[in-house]
């Protein structure tokens, strides 16, 4: 079944994060809304050779992020849920507090007011006690705080390894049935221990 998600680029380090989420929508067939805020189009020229018309073409629709009377700000425009990738400590924090100021947090409150899944890849380290209070504050209203920690596990040999395997567990959330990144115990060595997961891998943990 093709879902519609909302998709939000906040101006957080790790923007390769949302672009692959957009791409692995893409190519699983589902339909993508994306909201993208000037501080994600600058992170966009530091961490990436991509442009804003790329990232644009990858969705199905693109809002802008001042536009907070278009149909992601009503709870009326049926989807599937949100997932910001990666996730500002400042749009976490209106959030939280239900104080937005564009279209791209307004989403995420719709997100929550009418029970979808949010999913908030949140960006920053360290933590101080209020980012911590506040992404309990966030949870506690319904969203799924998920920083995008690395797995080794699977050994991952590159940054697209590491991402593919955030952005895999990022759709399982929302029930998408993916391959982007191996699964624990998907590929047992003898004695029952986990050996390396990656296709085209066959050393195992020593």
């Amino acid at each position: 079944m093709t879902k519609r998600l909302i998709v939000g680029l906040s101006g957080a380090s790790g923007i390769i994060y949302g672009l692959r989420m957009l791409e692995a929508l893409r190519d699983l067939g589902h339909e993508t809304h994306l909201v993208m805020s000037r501080s994600a189009e600058a992170t966009l020229a530091v961490e990436t050779t991509r442009k804003v018309g790329e990232v644009h073409a990858l969705a199905h629709a693109v809002y802008p992020v001042a536009d907070v009377g278009a149909a992601l700000s009503s709870g009326s425009f049926a989807t599937d849920g949100m997932v910001i990738a990666p996730c500002s400590i400042r749009s976490l924090s209106e959030i939280a507090t239900g104080v937005t100021s564009t279209l791209l947090t307004r989403a995420a409150d719709v997100t929550l007011k009418e029970r979808r899944r949010l999913v908030l890849l949140v960006r920053e380290a360290p933590l101080h006690t209020g980012h911590l209070r506040t992404m309990t504050q966030a949870s506690e209203m319904g969203a799924v705080i998920f920083p995008p920690v690395p797995a080794f596990y699977g050994w991952p040999a590159s940054v697209d390894d590491i991402v593919n395997h955030t952005v895999g567990r990022v759709l399982d959330l929302f029930g998408i049935e993916n391959s982007l990144a191996p699964r624990w115990g998907a590929v047992p060595e003898a004695g029952g221990k986990a050996a390396r997961a990656f296709p085209g891998r066959t050393e195992q943990r020593r």
